[in-house]
């Protein structure tokens, strides 16, 4: 997670020397409407849980830009998931303050509990996922999104099972760039 965490760390420096023409750091946070989809889910409803972390925003030009993120995601469904994820989106700017953004995410799981009995080691430890999202951005610094994260890894690591499943979020975020 170490390597993961340095790694992310120089990308973001490094496309911050390549003709970025601004760098906003901000922070955000919001609720999650979380479910597990896949083999043998039936009637497990999703929960609402929260997520909130830190980001940044490098525009590349007038209409696009780079935002990575470090953000706690509490996931799952009856099985609670906490994750630390890393989504890397690119943004699209149709007009002023409004995007559109997409990119990949990787999700360190921290832990997992069903009710309190701690069951993270029947999970996969990282979490591969795609997220699809609208944002608003005010001139003052104040920004809001709505993102779906469609999960591309399966969560389970019990040997023996043939189960596939795999996390799908729905998010709204409030926030605000310092920066």
């Amino acid at each position: 997670m170490k390597k993961v965490l340095i790694t992310t760390v120089i990308v973001v420096l490094g496309l911050s020397n390549v003709n970025a023409q601004e760098i906003k750091f901000g922070a955000k946070a919001g609720v999650n409407v979380a479910y597990i989809s896949g083999d043998n889910i039936e009637d497990i409803d999703p929960i609402t849980d929260f997520n909130f972390g830190f980001l940044a925003e490098i525009s590349i030009s007038e209409k696009f830009s780079f935002q990575p993120e470090l953000m706690y995601s509490g996931q799952g469904s009856e099985v609670n998931l906490k994750y630390l994820n890393i989504p890397l989106m690119g943004k699209y700017y149709m007009t002023k303050g409004l995007s559109l953004e997409a990119g990949p995410q990787i999700g360190f799981l921290l832990s997992a509990k069903n009710d309190d009995t701690d069951v993270k080691d029947v999970f996969n430890t990282i979490d591969l996922g795609l997220n699809f999202g609208v944002g608003y951005k005010l001139n003052n610094g104040l920004n809001f999104g709505a993102r779906y994260n469609l999960g591309l890894s399966d969560i389970n690591d019990v040997d023996d099972v043939s189960d596939k499943n795999r996390n799908e979020v729905f998010q709204l975020s409030v926030g605000y760039f310092f920066f």
